[in-house]
């Protein structure tokens, strides 16, 4: 349930009493309440719940900076984290790599809700158990389906944030996260195929389940299944690539989100998650693809997966161009960094929970659509890989050599979608990669979709990110196969 209007009041005037006359003070209090479900192989598994809550202040005092968490909520446990802060920020002052007191952190007002028709406690838990046992019923289509699985994970988040100088922010976010799975096993071969990974994960009620067609997708994922434990396996050799949505947000995600955050290319995240191959220099001038591709960050665009009013930092979200008719503009950078490189970024300072600070983070990054119907790009391929739903990643700690497989693929000769085809692979450099984009669909094929599992930092944070984009054609990508 949603905390009342009334504990917010009482903990936002309890932090007006203790904040510490400093150059910058501010508060943010976050709750999470958590459901998942799932029923495998016919039995119910124990169902999850959680429920977390607690409260982040930060300092800026004299050019330093400090915060510290606390899950105690009254007057006396925000004093002591407000001191725990302010002693931070004293002992950082004049150490740090920035002067704190020079960033203009702003002070907001507004408010966000996520667009729901249908609420999940509307939805009796037997009823909601009931439907995941009748799709797990679906997916058994076949002794050779060894193992079947389908979930739902509900996420009920509020954020509260305030300033000291009178700023106020309340967000609440409602995320559903719909899952299933066959395995299928046949001697030594065994193929998997999902509902579009954990693609299909968005903001919004109940009525997310219609809008992905979850009820009617159980026998067709097994089917493919089935269908994958006969096939050949891929090719091998260079021809072109046709990626469908659910591989184009991996490819989105790994070689142009990571790489463009700007934390990444200010060295912070070197020990851990890794740099970045593009440069300070690069953005206005630098070529990142053909004219074809145009990335957009978009925290305002409804029902996506990351869609917010304001970041962690109380930044306004808009919509900006990060890549536009191929060419770098902008990176993933929230205010800290921005003032660090001299480069305009995003709103993005983004936390995974209440006990950890806001760091450069994707959120909804979008490849916009373009003018191809997708029979054309079919037409258009003489000889090539059709490629559905990440299965496996792995690129370099610059975010620039890339070697990604899939679940499902289908042969395209002169035109026409031929075999079906198993573990179809790919590789390439994403410095050249975007250049040899040829083809983007048109907006009738355009999906939104996303991933529950981002992590990065130390400590280490994992956050979700939206991902919207249509189908896409690459020319002359090194393909190969399972063997």
């Amino acid at each position: 349930m949603p905390t009342s209007q009334h504990h917010h009041e009482r903990i936002v005037q309890g932090f007006h009493a203790i904040a510490p006359a400093v150059d910058f003070c501010s508060l943010r209090l976050m709750r999470t309440q958590s459901q998942y479900l799932s029923v495998r192989q016919n039995i119910l598994q124990p169902v999850s719940t959680s429920d977390d809550m607690g409260a982040m202040i930060t300092v800026i005092d004299k050019g330093g900076l400090g915060y510290a968490a606390t899950s105690d909520l009254s007057e006396t446990g925000l004093r002591h984290a407000a001191a725990h802060a302010h002693a931070w920020a004293q002992r950082s002052a004049g150490r740090s790599v920035v002067d704190f007191s020079a960033v203009a952190f702003p002070h907001p007002s507004g408010s966000y809700t996520s667009p729901v028709q249908q609420t999940w406690d509307s939805l009796p838990l037997a009823d909601k158990i009931d439907l995941l046992r009748t799709t797990n019923a679906r997916l058994k289509t076949d002794d050779r389906i060894v193992d079947w699985e389908a979930s739902l994970w509900h996420t009920d988040s509020e954020t509260l944030f305030v300033t000291a100088d009178g700023g106020q922010v309340q967000q609440h976010f409602s995320y559903l996260v719909p899952m299933m799975s066959a395995t299928a096993n046949a001697g030594t071969e065994t193929q998997t195929r999902t509902f579009a990974g954990r693609g299909y994960c968005r903001q919004g009620g109940m009525e997310l389940l219609d809008q992905c067609a979850f009820r009617d997708a159980a026998p067709h994922i097994a089917a493919e299944a089935l269908e994958l434990l006969l096939a050949p396996n891929c090719p091998t050799g260079t021809m072109d690539v046709l990626l469908a949505p659910d591989q184009m947000i991996l490819q989105i995600h790994e070689s142009i989100g990571h790489p463009l955050e700007l934390d990444r290319i200010l060295g912070d995240e070197r020990n851990y998650a890794g740099t970045s191959f593009v440069t300070r220099d690069m953005f206005g001038t630098y070529r990142y693809g053909s004219e074809l591709l145009n990335i957009t960050f978009d925290p305002t665009r409804p029902q996506e997966f990351a869609s917010y009013a304001f970041d962690d930092d109380g930044q306004p979200a808009q919509r900006e161009y990060l890549i536009r008719a191929g060419v770098l503009e902008r990176g993933l950078g929230s205010t800290t960094s921005q003032a660090r490189l001299g480069l305009p970024g995003v709103a993005n300072a983004r936390a995974t929970s209440w006990n950890r600070p806001p760091i450069d983070r994707m959120a909804n990054l979008n490849l916009e659509p373009g003018q191809s119907r997708f029979a054309d790009m079919i037409a258009a391929i003489e000889r090539g890989v059709y490629m559905q739903t990440n299965v496996s990643w792995s690129i370099d700690d610059s975010r620039n050599k890339f070697q990604f497989g899939c679940e499902w693929g289908r042969l395209i000769e002169n035109g026409q979608l031929t075999t079906v085809v198993k573990n179809p692979n790919y590789r390439g450099v994403s410095a050249t990669f975007w250049r040899s984009l040829k083809m983007v669909g048109a907006s009738d094929t355009l999906e939104v979709l996303g991933s529950p599992y981002c992590g990065k930092g130390e400590p280490n944070q994992v956050i979700r990110v939206g991902h919207a984009s249509p189908p896409c054609v690459f020319a002359n990508v090194e393909v190969f196969g399972g063997e």
